[in-house]
């Protein structure tokens, strides 16, 4: 939910965003208008509800019986008259609510307007590596991973459909080393590490802003009423639900690791083969919630923490500064993190960071004590590593022979392993 005395304040800030976003900026208008009639209604109603009440107060002091059933009568038809007063503004109110929902958050200055295809590259980091100067072709990760029986997305399908996959051997212990590698870095970093529900109710799926343009991303039980988290960003957002949090020692930082479903609604076609685009994978997201003053300064801090991951793993890779119309609704500012794919020759996104500013508070009722009373406090997430790294990390590293090198970050967490082969692991 947006800030709605900022609204009114500075409707020209907002259509200039939606316009970024290449979105409706008529809707700015219409929640306006929406937001003066149902503050006209709730006056009207509650200027005839303390009419009722004072009227109610002189009926009671009648003593004369004729008198007294005249104004009893006068008093039902007042009464009825609040009733009708407030079913108008109740349905005002969910007019404004309605039309407020569907206003995404309000973009930072600076961030780029368009679409996907105009989002700003703002530096790169490594070399590609040059495969002719070692003598080989590389092969694509899936190659690589049925040949180290390391990736299995043929039974996957068998069991669970399209987009599913084992990981096996060598695959399942290379993701927990990456994941465990990504929880000590972000431990180390002040962030508590957390394993969450993969399970959410409507309201908290709807206050991380899932539920808008996006919402055929997710899976929901519907004999349960709940839904499948696509990021635990969803339920680290929901920790704090309806409480006055203290911000007073600085951030309250998480690092979220749960499964995570995405129903890949509309990528018909795009990326069918191996693990790059699935239906269920493994994450561990930062979130942090502070002083709004200092958001942008998290949002900094989040990238380097991603960066120094890609380094770890020893990953050429290329940061974005993501067009205003690929934000989401929840972000105001997102920066992607691209990783160099071999066989594909481009980079692919590993990691984003968003700065969700208060929009996901607000709708949360997530807020701080302040000096004049409370205040909502500022979200931002990023991803410190899932299952796609594997494609990075496997296409990367490998070796002419059929092996995969192990990023010597990854080793200790693999018992020393420092390659994996046909043959199985080395660790010399």
């Amino acid at each position: 939910m947006i800030d709605l005395q900022q609204l009114r304040d500075e409707p020209e800030a907002f259509k200039a965003s939606q316009r970024a976003r290449g979105a409706n900026v008529d809707l700015v208008d219409d929640i306006l208008t929406a937001d003066s009639a149902r503050r006209a209604a709730i006056t009207e109603f509650e200027d005839a509800r303390a009419q009722q009440k004072a009227f109610g107060k002189r009926v009671a002091q009648e003593k004369d019986k004729d008198a007294k059933a005249q104004l009893v009568s006068q008093a039902k038809e007042l009464s009825d008259r609040v009733k009708a007063l407030q079913a108008d503004a109740d349905e005002a109110d969910y007019t404004f609510t309605s039309l407020a929902s569907k206003l995404p958050n309000l973009i930072i200055d600076g961030v780029p307007a368009g679409g996907e295809e105009d989002s700003v590259e703002l530096r790169r980091e490594g070399t590609p590596r040059d495969f002719s100067a070692d003598g080989f072709e590389p092969k694509d990760h899936l190659e690589l991973g049925e040949s180290l029986r390391a990736i299995d997305t043929q039974r996957g399908a068998k069991v669970s459909g399209a987009r599913f996959h084992y990981l096996t051997g060598f695959g399942a212990r290379l993701e927990l080393a990456l994941l465990s590698l990504a929880m000590d870095t972000a431990q180390r970093a002040g962030f508590t590490p957390v394993i969450t529900p993969t399970l959410v109710k409507p309201d908290i799926m709807a206050g991380t802003g899932f539920l808008g343009e996006h919402a055929d991303e997710i899976y929901r039980l519907e004999a349960d009423d709940l839904f499948l988290v696509g990021t635990s960003e969803v339920a680290l957002a929901g920790y704090h639900k309806d409480e006055i949090i203290d911000l007073s020692d600085g951030p309250i930082r998480f690092a979220g690791w749960s499964s995570c479903y995405r129903r890949e609604a509309g990528s018909y076609g795009k990326d069918t083969r191996g693990i790059i685009r699935v239906h269920q994978f493994q994450k561990v997201e930062m979130f942090s919630y502070v002083h709004v003053d200092d958001a942008q300064e998290e949002h900094a801090r989040m990238l380097s923490l991603q960066e120094e991951m890609l380094g770890k793993c020893e990953l050429p890779y290329r940061v974005l500064d993501i067009a205003a119309g690929d934000l989401g609704d929840s972000a105001a500012r997102k920066f992607d993190c691209e990783a160099w794919v071999p066989t594909q020759g481009t980079y692919r996104e590993l990691t984003s960071t968003s700065n969700c500013t208060t929009f996901q508070a607000r709708r949360l009722s997530i807020r701080e004590r302040g000096e004049d009373g409370t205040r909502p406090v500022a979200t931002l997430n990023g991803t410190m590593a899932n299952t796609r790294w594997l494609v990075a990390i496997l296409e990367n590293h490998q070796q002419a022979d059929g092996s995969v090198r192990v990023p010597e970050a990854l080793q200790p967490y693999l018992g020393g392993m420092t390659a994996y082969g046909p043959e199985g692991p080395r660790y010399s």
